[in-house]
């Protein structure tokens, strides 16, 4: 408790006033991830809501860290933090953290239930197809380096009978919209 005030005094916040913030952020979270089930959340977006009413520096940072330990505590999710994978020629695999840009960062939200758990009262059957789409293209894509054009990839579909203009697949209904969905969801 003495490391929590510690930690409260440096930012000139009540205790009170800082939950307020770490509730409003983990209704954020918890509403962007059922509006939109998998599209990664902004960093940014989750600071704008601390930043709105306060300016103190880091405050957002200890905000967004008490949101992921009381996520996990109270609703059983990990807030992960995505990690994006930075190309250079000089083999470094990344830039060090304060050079990299704080509007890069976005979370996601994954259950922290048990497999069987989780596949008895989480799991829909009907979703499965559309995952193991999923899994193909980013295969597809995760093979040809990261980047692919579009064309290509519809070519390497079109191999497992999965044509670009198919606008009644039993399965996906349009194709093509299908992997724009997936575009959108990062």
């Amino acid at each position: 408790m003495a490391d929590e005030e510690d930690s409260l005094s440096q930012f000139d916040i009540s205790k009170e006033e800082t939950d307020k913030l770490v509730s409003e952020v983990i209704r954020f979270i918890l509403f962007k991830f059922h509006q939109s089930s998998g599209t990664p959340i902004k960093r940014e977006d989750l600071t704008q809501i601390v930043t709105k009413n306060y300016r103190q520096r880091n405050l957002a940072t200890h905000v967004i860290n008490e949101a992921k330990k009381k996520l996990s505590n109270v609703f059983g999710y990990d807030l992960k933090e995505l990690q994006r994978a930075r190309s250079s020629s000089t083999g470094q695999s990344r830039l060090p953290q304060s050079q990299s840009s704080v509007d890069s960062k976005s979370y996601v939200l994954v259950s922290e239930l048990p497999l069987e758990v989780f596949k008895k009262h989480v799991v829909d059957e009907t979703t499965s197809p559309v995952t193991g789409f999923t899994f193909v293209v980013l295969a597809i894509v995760q093979l040809a380096g990261g980047k692919i054009p579009e064309e290509t990839l519809w070519h390497h579909l079109k191999r497992m009978g999965l044509h670009e203009n198919d606008e009644h697949n039993p399965v996906f209904g349009n194709n093509k919209q299908t992997l724009e969905t997936l575009v959108q969801q990062r």
